[in-house]
């Protein structure tokens, strides 16, 4: 259970609409609910701002289906990551209306906005920047887990430095940007370009993609560490979803920020 309907069960018990033990058995499950494989932590979109998302690998299909049956039960939006395909094709028939990322092999369950948010003049918004075509899936499983923020976001496909006159053609709405998620294999030199031309944080991504000096991402992992640029902070090998529930919530808190400045 979120905040918003938190305050909303609230309201209505102050409006004499839901009774206290009504009510009480709603919060009853707050903060945890105990499964025989599982503890679930239903607090957690209150206390952290997004609910306890699954990571799917290691966990059988029917812990996968059991797991966000018991979140939506709890009135949570669901955010399943690095679903295997005999997972996805389970998720598709239990939750039909689930937004799926077949290509980041992630899904939004039991979701609140039918679209992802839409970036609005004078609103703070993500970038979200790829170095090549072939990082495109770590990119979509940060485009989903941002929208699972309800953090809109700008994208910029294949702006590597191999051509390094296509990231500089996109500097206004880089620098407008609350956060910069930049996901790059090979030698992982997009992040230090990129912050030093913005003034706000810059995640770093390193992909597993490259040849076979590359060690899977460790050598653009270890490039990324050693920027140069002061702003760039990094993530695991392919961990798109790491950096964008860092950016996602750093969003959250600039919107906020921003409301509470303009409604004292």
């Amino acid at each position: 259970m979120n905040a918003e309907k938190v305050q909303a069960l609230l309201q209505q018990v102050a409006a004499g609409k839901v009774p206290p033990a009504q009510a009480i058995e709603q919060l009853r499950s707050l903060p945890l609910q105990q499964l025989s494989f599982a503890t679930l932590d239903h607090h957690r979109a209150l206390r952290c701002g997004h609910a306890e998302v699954i990571f799917c690998p290691g966990k059988t299909v029917q812990q996968v289906i059991l797991i966000a049956r018991h979140l939506v039960e709890a009135g949570q939006q669901v955010l399943a990551t690095r679903l295997s395909d005999e997972q996805m094709s389970a998720v598709m028939q239990a939750f039909p209306l689930a937004a799926i990322s077949q290509f980041g092999r992630a899904a939004i369950i039991n979701e609140t906005l039918p679209q992802p948010p839409a970036v609005r003049e004078a609103e703070p918004y993500v970038a979200l920047v790829s170095a090549g075509t072939a990082d495109l899936p770590v990119v979509e499983e940060a485009a989903m887990t941002l929208r699972s923020l309800r953090a809109p976001a700008l994208r910029f496909n294949d702006v590597g430095v191999s051509g390094i006159h296509r990231i500089l053609s996109h500097v206004e709405p880089l620098q407008q940007a609350c956060a910069v998620i930049v996901v790059a294999g090979m030698e992982g030199a997009l992040p230090s370009v990129v912050g030093g031309l913005v003034a706000c944080p810059v995640y770093a991504v390193p992909t597993s993609i490259g040849y076979g000096a590359s060690f899977n991402g460790l050598a653009a992992l270890l490039g990324m560490l050693n920027s140069c640029a002061s702003n760039v902070s990094v993530v695991n090998i392919d961990n798109g979803f790491g950096a964008a529930y860092s950016a996602g919530l750093l969003c959250q808190q600039v919107r906020r920020f921003m409301k509470n400045r303009d409604n004292p």
